[in-house]
């Protein structure tokens, strides 16, 4: 069973950054996605960042310009570099990874709040 948990959340200021996490228990090679999701009290989850194959990324219109999603496939660990926080960032972060077979993976989250 894939396992995928999350870290590096945290209280983080507005105008500040935060680098997150995702370390996979297989290798992040076998996934045919991986992103970030995130959701916030009272609302949908939604998409904040994914690589959708080897040399392709997506971005949510609401981090664009402000966040980064990367992988290190020797670490089997996802991330996600955020800049420029604001409050409206604040939300449960959650890794996704899938795989053929429509098989879909999601970590516990990790929260995020931005606040002064």
């Amino acid at each position: 069973q894939v396992q995928l948990v999350e870290s590096g959340g945290g209280l983080v200021q507005p105008g500040g950054s935060l680098r997150l996490s995702c370390a996979a228990s297989h290798s992040i090679l076998s996934f045919n996605e991986m992103g970030w999701y995130r959701q916030a009290p009272g609302k949908e989850r939604e998409l904040v960042a994914a690589i959708p194959s080897l040399f392709s990324t997506k971005y949510g219109d609401i981090v664009k310009g402000r966040a980064t999603i990367s992988r290190d496939s020797a670490k089997n660990t996802l991330y996600l570099q955020m800049n420029n926080l604001k409050p409206e960032d604040t939300a449960v972060y959650y890794c996704r990874a899938t795989q053929s077979g429509r098989r879909e993976y999601w970590g516990q989250g990790t929260q995020v709040t931005v606040s002064s």
